[in-house]
């Protein structure tokens, strides 16, 4: 028993160890951003496009704030809270779609009219039903995320391959134990890129509609910003906002998506990287 539990701390180990080894070629990334980001502060000046170095400082200055950090965690909540609902009912209405054409058939029509209508009103629709309150930015949130999963999901779902379907039936498996074992791994590798996208509309539409109905969060400060023209701490806010979906993805959806998928690894060649 010892031996089981030691053999699986050190697999989770080896795991964590690798997700942190593959941090490099994203510091990599935001290190040609950063300086794609100061040759624009050299062509336009301060007031355009500040440094990356006063950007930064004017982000530790907030960050030095204890109400800032309550502002920051007011809106990650909001955009968790509504990427979370938006993650159940279209994950639920994807697979139901994918294993139903006559869902298909009546969801496209609504997922038309969700995806062609902006999120600026759904903003101002929200407003009109809820008020300056928390129910604005989760309501805009859950109808611009959830289209995102739905399809996903249903792409995943119909793509699946029914020859195994067909086998696993024929060795006596049940309808539910298809699903777990067969249909939802093959519907992981769609779900999670579309949870990403997901996760990164709910930050930006969360922002958006606190901005607008003036509800506090990230949004609130840098409509504060705005007015007093303070382009070095709007970009500070902005950075805040990007690092709060970061630490949400990397702590929340990339560690379920690794447990989900190993056996991607497992079919590797030893030292293979992709």
């Amino acid at each position: 028993m010892t031996t089981v539990i030691v053999r699986v701390v050190l697999d989770r180990l080896g795991r964590v160890g690798q997700f942190l080894w593959s941090g490099w070629a994203g510091l990599a990334g935001l290190a040609l951003f950063a300086a794609l980001w100061q040759a624009g502060h050299e062509r336009y000046g301060d007031f355009i496009l500040p440094a990356p170095l006063a950007t930064l400082s004017a982000g530790l200055t907030i960050a030095a704030d204890p109400a800032a950090w309550a502002l920051a965690g007011q809106t990650t909540l909001r955009a968790v809270e509504g990427f979370a609902l938006a993650g159940t009912v279209g994950a639920l209405g994807g697979l139901a779609a994918g294993y139903s054409a006559a869902t298909m058939r009546l969801a496209r029509p609504i997922l038309t009219l969700l995806l062609g209508v902006p999120p600026i009103a759904w903003i101002v629709l929200a407003m009109i039903w809820f008020g300056s309150t928390d129910g604005t930015i989760i309501t805009t949130v859950l109808v611009a995320a959830t289209p995102v999963v739905f399809v996903g999901v249903a792409e995943g779902a119909v793509t699946r391959d029914r020859g195994l379907d067909d086998m696993a039936r024929a060795f006596g498996a049940g309808p539910l134990a298809r699903l777990t074992t067969l249909g939802l791994r093959h519907v992981a590798a769609f779900l999670f890129p579309a949870l990403t996208v997901a996760l990164g509309s709910a930050f930006k539409v969360a922002v958006m509609a606190e901005l607008l109905a003036n509800t506090g969060g990230i949004g609130g400060a840098l409509a504060t910003a705005r007015a007093n023209l303070d382009v070095a701490e709007a970009l500070a806010w902005v950075l805040i906002a990007v690092a709060g979906l970061i630490l949400v993805e990397y702590t929340l959806v990339h560690p379920i998506r690794s447990e989900f998928e190993r056996w991607r690894n497992a079919a590797r060649p030893w030292g293979v990287k992709r």
